[in-house]
């Protein structure tokens, strides 16, 4: 039999592809997939994307570690736009600890995308979270559905992710700080790289002074209103 070593090199990995490996526990010779590999490259998040939790769609609640179902129990091919609660393990396929950016979703937009498949995906908006009442190890969603295409399948693996959408990337929220704080001033205005403001307060005048505006990834602008009720970027 040649050596390995005497193989040439293949770029063009297809999904029945074998690869050769020893089983962990046994110590016997296996064949795997290429498409099994990258699978559980994937579910078990071995590669790490930024924001992106793994988890497994089934049907009964609170049963299976890293996995997530209708809080009131599972549908298979439930329409995206037909759930409002979600149940999830607070720890995905990839054994993350997911408590803490389950708080940070509140108010957020996420997208939950079947995997290996981009076009079956659902967008909500997280409107609050609480610990599931009868097992502290799983986390109750209340969800807004915002758009999507097609339904969650039982025992199939999502991809949950959280995104910024570029129409929220600005508020209407400015802080009057002139000696007056946690005063908060609600402005209309047209944002864009030189943006102008005019403050009225609740009798009608036009108020001047500093500016402070935070927008959603907390980036913090100073404004300046030392003339005609306008305001301009520092």
């Amino acid at each position: 039999m040649s050596r390995i070593i005497s193989y040439p090199y293949d770029n063009d990995i297809k999904d029945g592809d074998a690869w050769i490996g020893t089983e962990a526990s046994s110590g016997q010779t296996k064949q795997y997939t290429a498409e099994a590999v990258a699978n559980y490259l994937n579910i078990k998040g071995k590669i790490s994307i930024g924001a992106q939790m793994v988890f497994k769609y089934i049907q009964q609640p609170l049963t299976e570690v890293g996995s997530f179902s209708i809080t009131s129990g599972g549908i298979d091919n439930v329409p995206f736009a037909n759930i409002t609660a979600l149940t999830l393990s607070i720890t995905d396929r990839g054994n993350q600890n997911t408590v803490a950016f389950l708080d940070y979703l509140v108010g957020s937009d996420i997208l939950i995308s079947e995997q290996k498949e981009i076009s079956i995906f659902g967008h909500y908006d997280v409107v609050s979270y609480t610990v599931n009442a009868g097992d502290a190890n799983y986390y109750d969603l209340v969800v807004s559905y915002k758009g999507g295409n097609g339904n969650l399948s039982f025992n199939k693996y999502y991809d949950v992710l959280n995104f910024v959408l570029a129409s929220d990337a600005e508020d209407k929220t400015f802080i009057f700080t002139q000696n007056v704080p946690a005063t908060t001033w609600n402005v209309q205005h047209n944002l864009s790289k030189f943006p102008s403001i005019t403050v009225i307060d609740t009798g009608n005048t036009v108020v001047t002074g500093e500016y402070t505006y935070t927008n959603n990834n907390n980036v913090i602008l100073n404004f300046s209103a030392a003339f005609a009720g306008k305001a301009y970027l520092n």
